[in-house]
């Protein structure tokens, strides 16, 4: 059989793994760590279990294809429940709104909080945005790139595209619908997922919009760092090898230039017809492949926003009406915006995410206490924070936040996370959500899924097509899958019955 190494046992590693198994490929797993996860990890301390990487899972549909890949099913692997509310929305005036699973509810919440008015704007609006998924899905995130000139393979779909606004900013689109500004905010903050502010974000980043607002907010049994230990058992079933705490340090080329081999520390090198990489892109090519120059994208890309996120273990509970995920929006807006992206500046009045995972889960927190993910935007190592120094500073602001808003304060367990420290994991520039979805930094764009210098080679992850994200990189990971199937193609004998 075909043999392929997949580097890194992160969500895209993952996914790659599974989707190549269940085409008939051998695959092994090379993990540095001891565990699955990656970015995706967990820490357990004092009787507190601690996400140490996303906390929002969307589109469990496609987590379904990739163990189905390997004859698996989500459901027996992986119980999960829908969140409703999807979101608390906390607004600098008092006032709330929540993120209603289904449109009905939605739709009576909007009417509820805004006015009737915003509330039939709502139906028009998830129209709208199930056409713009139902457009860029399948024409141009869940599919490779090899030239721009891709996109002129279906120019009905781009005019299309356009006549609905895709190509407008997204701020703009979103407040034009809505009267209210809440409303505005809540239906486009999403954009800072992407890396980019709301106001100069492209409408088609709606789509993220889409997948948390209208498809719906999941919760794991066992909290979000169960996704990559099922993924895992998944892939353990359909005959994937893992090697844990083992690191590559290179690779070996054949005699016609294409990889050959995965060198590993140590010393030992492990035959591969094909590599998969779901290191961080420009780390990957600064530690596996230092005798090739980086993509452009690479040379001078443009990068997202980091965080701050701060991990507590506490005794007590939150106040009543807190929910699972809790947006605090500030008051300032654009301005703050325009000091973390433009400025690369702390946020003046900072907008932040409160995630209890253990009101849902309460087996995630000691007896009565609670567990907290505490998130604020800052800006990547680029900017002039000393983070050395400003630390201590943020903890102790993030701690009068969380006493102000009603959260518990009692601290037993806790690990802050700073831009230093998502660089000391591989991240450039210190940012977990790796290049910003700019419009060069897009589909045919982004830095490309396939290395065509050293035959053989393919990534995945956040910092190649489509992007940044769960599902993203649950697509990354089949993409690259499909990458090695057109290079190495599996012969009818090898495959599965």
């Amino acid at each position: 059989m075909s043999s392929v190494v997949v580097i890194g046992a992160g969500l895209a590693g993952l996914s790659a793994a599974c989707h190549l198994a269940g085409a008939g490929y051998e695959v092994t797993v090379v993990e540095r760590e001891s565990g699955p996860g990656g970015r995706a990890g967990r820490i357990h301390r004092d009787g507190y279990t601690f996400d140490t990487g996303p906390t929002v899972m969307t589109m469990p549909g496609l987590l379904a294809d990739v163990v189905g890949a390997v004859g698996q099913r989500l459901e027996d692997l992986l119980p999960m429940q829908r969140l409703d509310p999807a979101y608390r929305a906390c607004f600098a005036d008092g006032s709330e709104i929540r993120v209603r699973a289904g449109h009905e509810a939605m739709r009576a919440e909007i009417e509820q909080t805004c006015s009737p008015a915003d509330a039939a704007a709502f139906d028009d609006f998830v129209r709208w945005l199930r056409e713009l998924y139902d457009l860029e899905m399948p024409n141009f995130i869940d599919r490779n790139f090899d030239s721009p000139l891709d996109l002129l393979a279906s120019p009905k779909t781009a005019a299309r595209l356009f006549r609905m606004g895709g190509f407008r900013r997204l701020g703009p689109v979103v407040s034009q619908r809505f009267k209210d500004e809440r409303l505005r905010r809540l239906f486009s903050f999403q954009a800072m997922y992407a890396g980019l502010p709301p106001s100069r974000a492209l409408a088609i980043y709606a789509v993220i919009t889409y997948m948390d607002s209208v498809e719906g907010v999941y919760f794991p049994e066992g909290g979000m760092g169960a996704i990559p230990v099922a993924m895992a058992r998944a892939a353990e079933l359909g005959g994937v090898e893992f090697r844990w705490g083992t690191s590559a340090q290179g690779f070996r080329r054949g005699p016609n230039g294409s990889i050959a081999a995965v060198e590993l520390e140590g010393g030992e090198q492990l035959r591969a017809d094909a590599v998969v990489c779901t290191l961080d892109l420009p780390v990957a090519y600064e530690r596996l492949l230092p005798d090739l120059p980086r993509p452009r994208a690479l040379r001078s890309g443009r990068y997202s926003p980091s965080a701050v996120v701060w991990h507590v273990g506490t005794r007590g509970t939150p106040v009543a009406g807190t929910e699972h995920h809790n947006i605090h929006f500030a008051s300032e807006w654009d301005s703050s915006f325009d000091a973390l992206i433009g400025d690369l500046r702390l946020m003046p009045d900072p907008s932040r995410l409160v995630t209890v995972p253990s009101l849902t889960d309460p087996g995630l927190a000691a007896p009565g206490g609670s567990t907290l993910y505490v998130l604020e935007p800052v800006p990547h190592l680029g900017g002039d924070v000393d983070w050395v120094t400003e630390r201590e500073p943020m903890r102790e602001r993030l701690m009068g936040f969380l006493g102000d808003n009603g959260y518990p304060t009692d601290v037993v367990a806790e690990e802050l996370v700073t831009p230093l420290d998502w660089q000391a994991m591989g991240m450039k520039e210190g940012t977990p959500f790796a290049l910003a979805h700019t419009f060069m930094q897009t589909g045919p764009f982004r830095p490309p899924n396939v290395e065509r210098r050293l035959p053989g080679l393919v990534f995945a992850g956040s910092g190649t097509v489509p992007g940044v994200g769960v599902p993203m990189v649950l697509i990354s990971g089949r993409l690259a899958a499909e990458r090695v199937g057109d290079y190495l193609p599996v012969s009818p004998v090898s495959r599965p019955a």
